[in-house]
């Protein structure tokens, strides 16, 4: 069966959401093997706000990817708030919600690397949730992760729809970073705002001490 079909199909929607099911109990289990009640209602209500932000699109690009009002950077929180390996698990499942909605497949590397890999890769921003202005720096390094991602599948995918004598490398990298870097330009200077830091700090602390 085509690819495209199947994940259209009843059986492929339900097979993606399965997935999307498992890795929000990844996300409920802690660190000490119990299961976190808080990390999996806080990163389901992050996702959705994130999944309805993300359709919201201030300007969509020909071939997919478009730039939203923050939507990677409500992601993000999730490896801010809990840690990576959680962050990664909410971006997988929110990059899946997305592959849910409007499926684009040609084989499976290629809905891996634009999908639950992309958007997954925002989770990385957990790693630098202790460090000073981690928040910030975690978002670059998540983007920049979903860039190199998204980057490979538009070499090896999408370049058939560059220009024709053009090169591929450059072609993935100027569609991919265009829209990549104007939505995360304006999220950095969004980060940059005290009121903004302050209120994001503040709910770290809060639900670390809840």
């Amino acid at each position: 069966m085509d690819l495209q079909v199947f994940l259209e199909s009843f059986i492929g929607q339900v097979s993606v959401v399965v997935v999307i099911a498992v890795l929000f109990v990844i996300i409920a289990k802690s660190d000490k093997g119990g299961f976190n009640t808080k990390a999996l209602a806080t990163s389901a209500v992050l996702i959705a706000i994130a999944f309805a932000l993300n359709q919201i699109t201030l300007f969509r690009m020909p071939q997919g990817g478009s730039i939203t009002p923050l939507s990677m950077l409500v992601v993000v929180l999730v490896g801010y708030f809990f840690g990576p390996r959680q962050g990664i698990m909410a971006g997988m499942a929110f990059g899946l919600l997305d592959l849910l909605i409007a499926p684009y497949a040609m084989t499976p590397i290629q809905i891996l690397l634009d999908y639950p890999f992309a958007f997954g890769a925002l989770g990385l921003a957990g790693l630098f949730r202790n460090r000073k202005k981690g928040l910030t720096i975690g978002y670059i390094v998540g983007v920049f992760g979903r860039f190199i991602c998204v980057f490979i599948s538009g070499v090896v995918f999408w370049g058939i729809y560059a220009p024709e004598g053009s090169n591929v490398f450059v072609y993935s990298a100027v569609y991919n970073g265009t829209y990549l870097l104007v939505e995360g330009i304006i999220t950095i200077v969004v980060l940059q705002i005290p009121a903004v830091k302050n209120m994001f700090d503040r709910l770290r602390k809060q639900i670390a001490e809840n």
